[in-house]
């Protein structure tokens, strides 16, 4: 899905870079200027500080230096552990990674001081631009950065989401579930460690082995206990990554551990099986040097899972899709998105509690139908409240919020007082709570229901979006010519060095015939996946024969590509390529360049059918053949 531009003058992040580029000079971001406003809202700045662009910091400044990895975040002055706990687990999310931190920018070329980033926003994906200001005391960075002083992209994704929630301050505090949801669109649940289910542990194996994003805290009983560090290495109050979960054998026994990183960069669990501890030496050496790789004073470290469950007091769980984590089956979901207000003497009318005004609540239908035969349908329920740390500068916070489902009565668009005093809910979240989202699983019968999200108290207002994921029949999973172009198009259009105004219908109908083993006039999901790893490797072809960098292939470049693609063309056949498919200037976009090499390989798979057919005897028609293949 696209991501929609932020900038106040409607321009996206390569609009402004060109200007730059073309006018010679350096961004500088109107929107969020390098001020102290941007900073914070209710003090004044401490310390004197200067905004300096990386080029000013150090010689040689590097966007993403030897990969983006966990050891790039370290937290600077502002409490935003629960943002930089995220940002550690998305670097272990190579894909979900790439869309946040879009890898087309770099200090070197077509540098202007100006990056983008793209976040998932109340059910839309955004993107931010900002310029490469970043505060700094006495040149150093004062708020997240790299482990390496030359490298720059988390510093800069830190600034995005600033900018995205109004100033740096809006990010002090928070639950690392946000910043996770942010970064993926996923769906999130919460486990208490002192209530957990008993296979909590396989739960978060499964979680990580589905490429869930996790996090863990330690509750505290006061804010003077905030952040304040125990006796075994472990920081109270603070937000810290789960980045992976493993059983060994030790003398015997098999024990489960569990992989902690404080987004400090330092300060780890002093106890047993932490970086020294006698516990490694117990375990056989491959299995320790394999599960012990890398390891030094970075803020990661081991614990086994009683430690963990007795210490840590939550876990949090983001999940790319609703599927449970607690079976083995997946299932399909559709998702639908209602969004409200909860406005004073209007709607806003508090929960349950509140009789007299409950039912003036917003209320939304659902219709849950039964998916697979059992009587039964699971449904996710996710309720957010929206612009809360934008909010804060103006004095407002997170509400406390929650909601409830009840069986809906025949032919009723809102139902009143009466109804609600003798009917009683069919399910609820567990409990009214002052976070961004509370989010709950059920197992209900099929049916209408009354969903009723509401505020704690009445006539408290705010705005709210309502994510209800129900499973569904497990429908065809076939991929047809039009859905084909608009994924494909999806996919190519964020790759900015590859320049074509869209896939035609006619090279995806060219690709749907070379794929559609089975004749079913579709691509089913494997053959699919068979074609995605056939498209990485001609676009890998594309862009290091396209030497010039002009984005498009010149007829000379596609020689090259085509032989190293495994087909051998002759001089007279290579002419009729490029008569057909280049353009007056002798160049080939990336559309035309995938409808010649998806029609060459379907002719090349007939041809060398009928060769072994005929034993040999067709080549003379070649020719007549590939003449017919170009203007199918």
């Amino acid at each position: 899905v696209p991501a929609e531009n932020t900038q106040s003058d409607g321009k996206s992040f390569e609009q402004l870079r060109h200007e730059c580029l073309m006018k010679g000079v350096l961004f500088e971001d109107p929107d969020f200027p390098a001020k102290d406003s941007s900073l914070f809202f209710s003090e004044k700045v401490p310390v004197h500080i200067e905004w300096k662009r990386p080029t000013e910091i150090c010689k040689n400044p590097k966007f993403i230096l030897d990969g983006a990895d966990r050891t790039d975040i370290c937290q600077g002055q502002l409490g935003d552990c629960w943002l930089l706990a995220a940002v550690a687990s998305l670097t272990m999310k190579k894909e979900a990674l790439a869309r946040v931190v879009p890898p087309d920018q770099e200090f070197n070329q077509r540098y202007a001081g100006i990056f983008h980033f793209q976040f998932w926003n109340h059910n839309k994906w955004l993107d931010v631009v900002v310029d490469d200001r970043l505060p700094t005391v006495r040149n150093q960075l004062i708020m997240l950065h790299s482990a390496s002083s030359n490298e720059f992209w988390s510093a800069l994704l830190e600034k995005a989401y600033a900018k995205l929630n109004g100033s740096y301050e809006s990010l002090k505090g928070g639950s690392t579930m946000e910043a996770m949801e942010d970064f993926t669109g996923g769906v999130g649940e919460m486990y208490e460690t002192k209530a957990a289910p008993g296979d909590l542990f396989n739960i978060m194996k499964k979680a990580l082995d589905r490429g869930s994003m996790m996090g863990c805290s330690i509750d505290i009983t006061s804010s003077a206990e905030s952040e304040a560090k125990t006796s075994t290495g472990l920081v109270k109050g603070h937000a810290y990554s789960i980045t992976g979960v493993e059983e060994v054998n030790a003398r015997g026994q098999k024990v489960k551990l569990v992989r902690i990183r404080n987004p400090w960069g330092q300060v780890e669990w002093n106890g047993a099986w932490s970086d020294n501890s006698r516990e490694w030496n117990y375990i056989d050496s491959a299995e320790k040097n394999r599960i012990m790789q890398n390891s030094a004073d970075d803020g990661e470290f081991w614990m086994e899972f009683e430690d963990f469950k007795r210490n840590y007091d939550k876990v949090e769980i983001c999940n790319m899709s609703p599927d449970s984590l607690t079976e083995d089956t997946k299932h399909q979901w559709a998702v639908n998105v209602f969004e409200g207000n909860w406005i004073r003497g209007s709607t806003a009318g508090g929960c349950r509690n509140y009789i007299d005004t409950f039912w003036t609540n917003p209320q939304f239908k659902l219709l849950l139908n039964d998916a697979d035969g059992d009587n039964t349908c699971s449904v996710v329920i996710a309720l957010m409240q929206k612009n809360r740390r934008k909010l804060r500068k103006e004095g407002l916070d997170l509400e406390t919020i929650g909601f409830a489902v009840y069986e809906a009565p025949e032919g009723e668009d809102h139902v009143g007082k009466d109804f609600f005093r003798y009917n009683g809910s069919k399910a609820r979240s567990r409990t009214y709570i002052n976070m961004r989202e509370v989010a709950e699983r059920f197992t209900l019968p099929p049916g209408n229901y009354l969903l009723v999200p509401t505020t704690f108290q009445p006539h408290h207002e705010a705005d709210f979006l309502i994510r209800v994921f129900s499973e569904t029949k497990a429908e065809d999973q076939a991929i047809s010519v039009r859905e084909l172009q608009e994924m494909l198009n999806g996919v190519l259009s964020r790759r900015k060095e590859i320049k074509f105004d869209g896939l035609s219908l006619s090279t995806c109908h060219s690709i749907i015939n070379l794929m559609d083993v089975d004749n079913t006039g579709k691509i089913e999901f494997q053959e699919f996946k068979v074609f995605w790893e056939k498209l990485k490797k001609w676009i890998m072809l594309f862009l290091s024969f396209d030497t010039d960098r002009s984005g498009k292939m010149s007829s000379y470049e596609l020689r090259g590509a085509l032989k190293a693609a495994g087909m051998q063309l002759n001089n007279p056949l290579l002419q009729l390529v490029g008569l057909r498919f280049a353009d007056e200037n002798y160049e080939i976009d990336f559309d035309d360049y995938l409808t010649c090499i998806v029609r060459l390989e379907n002719m090349f798979r007939v041809f060398q059918a009928l060769d072994k057919f005929n034993r040999g005897r067709v080549q003379m028609n070649i020719m007549q053949f590939l003449m017919l293949s170009m203007n199918v």
